[in-house]
Formats: structure tokens, C-alpha cells, sequence
């Protein structure tokens, strides 16, 4: 049996955990004959919540996992690890301006960012989550300047699942018959999903989308804001946010960053823009398509990008720019 791998997940008693954290202990995103220990962080009136998510994680009684540790605690929870999963954020309250999201996450990803710098590993590998996604994980990179900027990602895994499984829809092929899609920007509703480079398996043959569809008003419309709203469309409807589909997301993304990306694939997560060769600012954390390799991501390179494409491009790299803004003069005082 190879040494544990030590992986925190904090927001652990909330709704995307729950659906996360029996997919990370029974091997299916580290392997299935990798030991897990699981570190669970969440804000102390949560305590109680969490406890009884300890005890079904025992009364699962999984073979791979070693131990699991419930804390408040901060110097704890960061402890030597690998892996940090930060699901938890402060959610947005109805009548709330983004400004004050931006603010009170500002806070919290500023002192895990340090909590991660003075305890963890320096290979640790940070998947921010908790929204909004991009911005807190640039945060919390400035804030731990011992650990290389490049371990830092974000979750757009999620929108480039939500991209692929439409596609498929619309084809009526199953989602794995659709590779390449691809989400740049931010994880907002500003965020680009483009198939002008997908392509899809029809009849053993692979395709490119557009050809396959012959529908371009659907691909640069609905297919568009359908995939940008599609977050705001299961709160609407199930009048809580996505929870299993965020889950299967996050595992997606960090067995990728473990495993590396299957031969001819590249897949979207929120990673540091500095010597991008799409014309997005540096020191923005923007999504791109990557291909990863021995645990660590580079950028896809040489893809022609469309009039169309661009504009799209640059108006989520302004929105990115300006929440980037808002938050260092707070991160300044906070």
C-alpha cells in the first residue's frame, strides 16, 4: 500500500461535500488502491452538521480510508496536505451586490490562502470551488506566495461538463462520444463555452460540432446562454444549488490533475494566465483548455480563435479584471 494522501475538503458539511466526499474515500478519484486521509474543515456552528457527516463517512467503512478528522480549526485543517479541495464560501444573500460577496470571501480566502502557505505541503494542489470561483482562487495565491501559482486551479469543470452533456443532447450521443469543448473565463455568466474546436464521435468517425450539427445560430445562441445560466436554472428549479453535477465535476478535474488527461484531450479548469498566447491579460486566473502531464497542467496552444470567439474572450477577461480590482483593494485592508 503506497503513503496516504492527505486531502481537505472544507464547506465539508455542506450540500456539494455531502456529494463529494464518498466519491474521493471510495477511490475514484485517487485510484482504487490509493489510502485517503480526509480532513473535513467547516465554520463552527456547523460543527453538529458535521459530526453526523463523520459518522456516515465511518459507516461507510471504506476500505481506503485511513483516518478522517473534523475540525474548525484552521492549523489543523491545512496540515501537510496534498490536496485542498475549498468548496466553502460565503454564499450570496438575496438583495446582496457582488461587491459585498467579493468582500466577505476576500476575508476567508485570504487566511486559507495563508493557513496553506505557513502549514501545507508546498505540491499541494488547490482546487477552488466556492464562488466566485476564479477571484478566490487568485486570492488565495497572492496569499500564499511560498506555494508555486500554477498549483492553484479552479472549478469551470462543471461548465465544460454542462457544454459536452448538451451536445450530446442536442445529437443524441452520449456525453463521452463529445470530447474538446472548451469554457474560458470566468465561472460566471459571462463565461465563454466554445465548440468551434469539439469533436464528436458519429458512426466511428469523429467530427467536428459545427459540422456535425449544421446549426451555428443554435451553437453562438442558445447553446450559449444555456450553458452560461444553466447554474441559475437548477437553483430555479430544485430551489437548491447544483450539488451532484458540482461533485462530479470537481472529481473529474482532480483525477485529471493526478492522472493527466487522456491522449488527444484537453479539458477547461481556472488556472493563472501569465504567458497565455490568447491575448488574456497576465495575473488574471481565467479558464483555458489545458492538457495535464505528470501533475501539472500547461496551456493548449496554436487554436485559431474567431472574430466571434474574441469578443466573447475579452468580455469575461474585463469582468475578470475588474472583480480582480474590487478584491485587492480589499485584500489590501482585510
Amino acid at each position: 500500500m503506497s503513503e496516504p494522501v492527505r486531502v481537505l475538503v472544507t464547506g465539508a458539511a455542506g450540500q456539494i461535500a455531502y456529494s463529494l466526499l464518498y466519491s474521493i474515500g471510495n477511490g475514484s478519484v485517487f485510484g482504487k488502491d490509493q489510502p485517503i486521509i480526509l480532513v473535513l474543515l467547516d465554520i463552527t456552528p456547523m460543527m453538529g452538521v458535521l459530526d453526523g457527516v463523520l459518522m456516515e463517512l465511518q459507516d461507510c467503512a471504506l476500505p481506503l480510508l485511513k483516518d478522517v478528522i473534523a475540525t474548525d480549526k484552521e492549523e489543523v485543517a491545512f496540515k501537510d496536505l496534498d490536496v485542498a479541495i475549498l468548496v466553502g464560501s460565503m454564499p450570496r444573500r438575496e438583495g446582496m451586490e457582488r461587491k459585498d460577496l467579493l468582500k466577505a470571501n476576500v476575508k476567508i480566502f485570504k487566511s486559507q490562502g495563508a493557513a496553506l502557505d505557513k502549514y501545507a505541503k508546498k505540491s499541494v494542489k488547490v482546487i477552488v470551488v466556492g464562488n466566485p470561483a476564479n477571484t478566490n482562487c487568485l486570492t488565495a495565491s497572492k496569499s500564499a506566495p511560498s506555494i508555486p501559482k500554477e498549483n492553484f486551479s479552479c472549478l469551470t469543470r462543471l461548465d465544460h461538463n454542462r457544454a459536452k452533456a448538451q451536445i450530446a443532447l442536442k445529437l443524441g450521443v452520449t456525453a463521452n462520444d463529445v470530447k474538446n469543448v472548451i469554457i474560458w473565463g470566468n465561472h460566471s455568466s459571462t463565461q465563454y463555452p466554445d465548440v468551434n474546436h469539439a469533436k464528436v464521435k458519429l458512426q466511428g468517425k469523429e467530427v467536428g460540432v459545427y459540422e456535425a450539427l449544421k446549426d451555428d445560430s443554435w451553437l453562438k445562441g442558445e447553446f450559449v446562454t444555456t450553458v452560461q445560466q444553466r447554474g441559475a436554472a437548477v437553483i430555479k428549479a430544485r430551489k437548491l444549488s447544483s450539488a451532484m453535477s458540482a461533485a462530479k465535476a470537481i472529481c473529474d478535474h482532480v483525477r485529471d490533475i493526478w492522472f493527466g488527461t487522456p491522449e488527444g484531450e484537453f479539458v477547461s479548469m481556472g488556472v493563472i494566465s501569465d504567458g497565455n498566447s490568447y491575448g488574456v491579460p497576465d495575473d488574471l486566473l481565467y479558464s483555458f483548455p489545458v492538457v495535464i502531464k505528470n501533475k501539472t497542467w500547461k496551456f493548449v496552444e496554436g487554436l485559431p480563435i474567431n472574430d466571434f470567439s474574441r469578443e466573447k474572450m475579452d468580455l469575461t477577461a474585463k469582468e475578470l479584471t475588474e472583480e480582480k480590482e474590487t478584491a485587492f483593494e480589499f485584500l489590501s485592508s482585510a
